[in-house]
């Protein structure tokens, strides 16, 4: 489908990777899925909405997960595998959309219409920015941010093929601290646009 994008967005926490995924969205008229949307698409396929959200994008216990054929017994997987296959729907039908993380830089991976993109920053900034957020004092953000990247990190490599935040798995790797958020916002919806003319012309 020539006209479809599709943009995947990877992002350390405290990159601002969130609301820089939510503006690009916004400014291209595109959906976002994120953990909300997510969970009230997948939330009538059997799955609480708390239990969604208490697995969506979470590392697999491999101690106690199984699996025989298609089937395993982690909520983890399965909570993943039901994502993927929803995402997977979507861009059959023909839906532009960007997605945050949920491994979908694999999930797309050989699209033709997929862009993926990764958000880092530089420390200082993340950690001001969890502090702010947060409530945080710089120890605590310091730590979270470590918990909730080495979470992800676990979680993408253990359904990809590529690692998390090396640049080779990706279209782009931008640096928030580099530019600043509005002026990272407004470099990634030219280079999506750029990308688009030139499907367009092809």
């Amino acid at each position: 489908m020539k006209n479809q994008i599709i943009i995947t967005l990877g992002r350390e926490h405290g990159s601002g990777g969130h609301y820089i995924a939510d503006m690009i969205a916004q400014e291209l008229g595109i959906k976002l899925y994120d953990k909300d949307s997510i969970e009230k698409e997948i939330v009538s396929e059997g799955y609480s909405g708390e239990m969604i959200r208490k697995m969506d994008e979470k590392p697999v216990n491999f101690f106690a997960s199984r699996r025989i054929g298609k089937y395993s017994n982690s909520l983890e997987v399965n909570v993943a595998e039901k994502t993927f296959a929803m995402l997977r729907d979507k861009a059959a039908n023909g839906e532009s959309f960007l997605i945050i993380g949920r491994c979908s830089d694999q999930v797309f991976k050989g699209n033709p219409n997929m862009l993926s993109i990764f958000i880092c920053g530089n420390q200082q900034a993340k950690v001001g920015r969890v502090m702010e957020k947060k409530g945080l004092s710089a120890e605590e953000a310091i730590e979270e941010i470590k918990e909730v990247d080495r979470s992800r990190k676990s979680y993408h490599n253990y359904y990809c093929d590529t690692k998390w935040g090396d640049a080779r798995g990706y279209d782009l790797v931008v640096n928030s601290g580099k530019l600043g958020i509005d002026k990272t916002i407004d470099t990634l919806v030219n280079y999506v646009r750029a990308y688009q003319a030139k499907n367009e012309t092809e």
